[in-house]
């Protein structure tokens, strides 16, 4: 008997992190009789005097934002991280904590409070990224500093208190959990067969065209064969670049172009602005990891409609993850959209 990937349930393998996903697509015929998200409100004005984001404004902290006209960066007036932490480790029996010194950054995409990054000019997205660069590079150099995480929560539906468009980065002295697990699986890899393990798994990917949403001469999109999240996705250079400060202006620009790509096919999916949370896994900077691959991922939670959340509770929480659609299904799905806005139509 063969397995079928669309009716039985069956198990997934993370090739990055060593992990499993459980997937019962048969799931999906059951009705839904629970809780309901109510539609967030997407018609915003381009200023808003109240917003503590927009040029010009004073912030929560008491600092005034500059009237910026680009992409602008400055620290998190409540910062997760502090640089001045002492980093000790104090052990008391089975009672381990350390000291976890930190920066903490905000970047706003735009000075329009009307925007998202879907709705913004390719360009736009690039400067974006350039900047995302800058900080990568430059956070990286200093001494307490040895990861720097960028990452993007989009919509009060993933906990965002202010939708003026923005993201933020958070640097820190220790390695992530999550970030060593796939630093382990791809050194274990380029050790073996001296290539890099997304890299060779995005050639097997293209060859299939299963769960291609999108490529250009640099970059692929792509619904990964052990996505978790409803549309999860991910994008990812086609040649293996380390970090995002090694992209070339071109390059970069075709980064960018991938992500206004995926974030508009997001919103044309249930016509609403697409909550996620998106982030760029990439080599720590202590150290050279000629083994890393930088890549992208976004994590929404919608799953049937604008209103119907995927939860992450019982068996996620005390098993493993756990999904109904496949991912070949809202690859299918999410490819078959338009690459304009449905809002501009």
């Amino acid at each position: 008997m063969k397995l079928d990937y669309n009716e039985h349930p069956h198990r997934r393998y993370n090739i990055l992190t060593g992990e499993w996903v459980l997937v019962s697509p048969h799931r999906t015929k059951r009705p839904w009789q629970g809780k309901q998200e109510k539609i967030p409100e997407t018609k915003r004005p381009k200023y808003d005097p109240t917003c503590y984001l927009c040029p010009g404004n004073t912030r929560a902290g008491g600092e005034q934002t500059p009237k910026y006209e680009s992409v602008y960066s400055f620290t998190n007036d409540f910062s997760a991280l502090l640089a001045d932490t002492p980093n000790i480790l104090e052990e008391d029996g089975l009672l381990k904590a350390q000291g976890e010194t930190g920066i903490c950054k905000v970047v706003c995409f735009s000075p329009d409070h009307s925007l998202t990054l879907p709705l913004m000019e390719q360009k736009a997205i690039a400067d974006v990224v350039a900047l995302w660069q800058k900080e990568y590079s430059e956070l990286g150099a200093k001494q307490n500093i040895r990861h720097v995480q960028i990452f993007e929560n989009k919509g009060a539906m993933m906990g965002c208190s202010n939708p003026h468009p923005h993201g933020q980065i958070w640097a820190q002295y220790s390695i992530p959990q999550e970030v060593e697990r796939k630093t382990k699986m791809q050194r274990a890899y380029f050790e073996k067969n001296d290539s890099s393990l997304l890299g060779d798994y995005l050639k097997q990917e293209l060859d299939k065209d299963e769960r291609i949403l999108f490529q250009n001469e640099h970059f692929v999109a792509l619904v990964p064969f052990w996505a978790v999240w409803p549309y999860e996705a991910m994008i990812a250079p086609k040649k293996q670049l380390q970090n995002i400060a090694a992209l070339s202006k071109e390059q970069a620009l075709a980064f960018a172009e991938a992500i206004k790509v995926v974030t508009t096919k997001f919103d044309n999916l249930f016509e609403v602005s697409f909550p996620y949370s998106s982030g760029i896994h990439q080599s720590p900077t202590d150290n050279d990891y000629p083994e890393w691959h930088f890549h992208m991922s976004f994590y929404p939670p919608l799953l049937r409609s604008a209103t119907v959340k995927k939860f992450m509770v019982g068996y996620e929480m005390f098993g493993n993850p756990q999904r109904d659609i496949t991912a070949e299904q809202a690859a299918k799905k999410l490819k078959g959209l338009s690459n304009t806005h449905y809002s501009l139509k």
